[in-house]
């Protein structure tokens, strides 16, 4: 399919740089049948079924983003220290290894070590064809705490072009329901949440289940191709537990909707659903790729944010509604001034 049937012209001020505050009164655009409706999120409680199952991405977004000198080569070459080296790590490989996009990769090379301070160094290895490396941390601290030290969040590249990260965004890019280290991007619907809104659907008797997508910086790539059928997607880590498994299906088995919060909730849901459409125990990476033509399974609907012209995430949503409903949808959304992107507003979108 072509990949410029999902373009589309979005003014540079719909990119939304903060979040809605407070977080549930984002707007809100359901996309049912029918021209579509506009409303705020704290409405979510009346625009579902008593029954309905939301299903979140408790992730945990680290500060992945790294800024360093490259040091001496640790294999003995002659050093070539002083560049400045960008990283965004994107996916764990090991107990101290993770895989990393590079700003200025042409001045890396394996066997460099860079510096990022704050006692923070990394050997560089194992280059990709993507351009990306492996950086494989020193010392004996956890990594985790290497990079609370030395990293920033890891804002998409839409808003850290336009501004820096701040001490706000450590705060503001993680969901109430962050629990598990190892995302690099927020699952972004699920930023709209407040317990209070969480009080509120359970009251209205919809129920809600957490699953587990380490989301990866791939996430932000551009689609490159010409023809979807030519673009690879990037792998990325998920759980889905017996218990949890266990709880959706039987939600579905008593007549409930699976709502999935987050494009990442519903790859994930997606991947671990069998050929009947029954949501499995799931443990491993996923790259699942979902483009109009896909035959949907285990989600009966999304609640998700407005994404990026030609993105794998603007083709899954095509695919769940059609490709002209949500262009439809996206120029009603840009006529009436809703937010774009990670920090914006976000939209219901329920297949007939």
């Amino acid at each position: 399919m072509r990949v410029d049937l999902f373009d589309f012209a979005l003014p540079t001020d719909r990119i939304a740089l903060r979040p809605a505050a407070p977080r549930d009164s984002a707007r809100l655009l359901k996309v049912a049948g029918g021209a579509p409706t506009d409303h705020v999120v704290r409405e979510l409680p009346a625009l579902l079924r008593r029954g309905d199952l939301l299903v979140f991405n408790d992730t945990r977004v680290i500060p992945a983003r790294l800024e360093g000198l490259r040091g001496a080569s640790v294999d003995g070459l002659q050093s070539r220290p002083g560049a400045r080296i960008g990283a965004t790590l994107h996916k764990r490989e090991g107990p101290r290894a993770w895989r990393a996009f590079v700003r200025n990769a042409r001045r890396l090379r394996e066997g460099d070590e860079v510096d990022f301070g704050a006692g923070v160094s990394a050997a560089a290895s194992a280059r990709g064809e993507d351009g990306s490396f492996l950086l494989t941390f020193a010392g004996d601290e956890p990594v985790e705490l290497l990079l609370e030290r030395a990293g920033r969040m890891p804002l998409p590249p839409y808003i850290a072009g336009r501004r820096a990260a701040d001490s706000r965004d450590r705060e503001d890019y993680q969901t109430m329901f962050a629990r598990a280290d190892g995302a690099v991007a927020a699952p972004t619907a699920a930023l709209h949440f407040t317990p209070a809104l969480m009080a509120a659907l359970a009251a209205a008797g919809i129920g809600h289940e957490t699953l587990t997508l380490h989301v990866g910086a791939g996430t932000f790539l551009p689609v490159k191709a010409e023809d979807t059928a030519d673009h690879v997607m990037h792998a990325e880590w998920g759980r889905i537990g017996p218990e949890a498994a266990a709880r959706i299906e039987a939600a579905r088995a008593a007549g409930g909707r699976i709502v999935a919060v987050g494009t990442t909730s519903l790859r994930l849901l997606e991947s671990a659903a069998d050929e009947a459409g029954r949501v499995q125990p799931f443990e491993g990476d996923t790259a699942i790729f979902i483009t109009p033509g896909y035959a949907f399974r285990a989600v009966d609907g999304l609640l998700t944010n407005f994404h990026l012209p030609r993105s794998t995430l603007f083709m899954l949503v095509s695919a769940l509604m059609g490709v002209e409903v949500m262009r439809a949808a996206y120029a009603h959304a840009i006529a009436e001034g809703y937010r774009f992107y990670s920090y914006g507003d976000a939209s219901l979108l329920l297949p007939a």
